[in-house]
């Protein structure tokens, strides 16, 4: 997160967290979004079965994803590679 220069990290792990790694996570502090005036842990761990089973991060209402949209292409204009 600092790296990055990061308000807030979200770790998704394949088995539940440990307790080491709830102790790091609670030891980040949290953000506190003026906007909403409410705060958010910084770093927050979520394992693949509690994001299937419902759980989701407590994330601002305001964030949007991280990641780049890609272009749109018109009806037509791609082509798609055969898989074998």
């Amino acid at each position: 997160m600092e790296r990055e220069k990061a308000e807030l990290g979200l770790y998704i792990t394949l088995e539940p967290a440990t307790a080491p790694m709830r102790t790091e996570a609670v030891s980040a502090g949290f953000y506190h979004s003026d906007l909403w005036n409410e705060d958010y842990p910084r770093i927050q761990i979520c394992s693949i079965e509690e994001l299937l089973a419902g759980k989701l991060p407590k994330l601002p209402r305001h964030a949007q994803g991280g990641f780049a949209k890609a272009e749109r292409i018109k009806a037509g204009e791609g082509k798609q590679e055969p898989m074998l």
